[in-house]
């Protein structure tokens, strides 16, 4: 008759067992909660910084190329750029699409905080109008103006609509054409931050 040695057996007893498992599902729970978090807001900063290129560069192309540089915010998503040259033939529109579930949107947030607080009657308001006056432009200065050359401030709400997570604003500042992007902190207490 053989005699086993129970201390030379190794193993896992089921409990040992229950045990891993219940902690390999709390961490594989956090992630996936911490996932669904982090994913728009990460789509929502990706299309913010899109749109900044996109208007920054049309800034610096109006400058470096001497050129004004049309923009329109059209439909829940688009901007479009168009150079606007004096000779020549200028080349086609740029024609951008907001990444992911973006939009312009307002979200019932409030205004931006001063001095860039322009106005938040609808998701893109310059000079006190919803969706900006009929033609806005760069400038070979930089400058941001309106078809009768006054200075146009103003700002674009963009988010994923019914996720104020992912609430995001740019402004134009008329004067220098400077362009500033914020994003909602959230939260009871949420405010706008740069």
């Amino acid at each position: 008759m053989a005699i086993t040695n129970r201390a030379s057996q190794r193993g896992y007893s089921l409990l040992e067992a229950l045990a891993a498992l219940a902690v390999i599902a709390v961490v594989t729970g956090i992630t996936v909660l911490s996932t669904q978090t982090m994913l728009p807001n990460a789509k929502a900063n990706s299309a913010t910084d899109q749109l900044l290129y996109q208007l920054r560069s049309a800034r610096e192309t109006a400058i470096a190329h001497r050129c004004e540089v049309q923009v329109q915010f059209t439909g829940t998503n688009i901007l479009t750029l168009t150079q606007i040259w004096v000779t020549g033939v200028p080349p086609a529109p740029v024609t951008t699409n907001l990444q992911g579930s973006m939009q312009y949107t307002l979200e019932g947030l409030p205004d931006l905080p001063g001095p860039y607080n322009f106005g938040n009657a609808g998701a893109i308001e310059f000079e006190g109008i919803v969706g900006g006056p009929p033609l806005m432009k760069f400038t070979t200065n930089g400058s941001f103006i309106d078809a009768g050359g006054t200075y146009v401030n103003g700002t674009v709400f963009l988010g994923v609509p019914g996720n104020t997570g992912t609430a995001r604003a740019i402004s134009i500042l008329g004067a220098t054409g400077r362009v500033r992007e914020y994003h909602w902190t959230g939260g009871a207490n949420g405010a706008w931050s740069e």
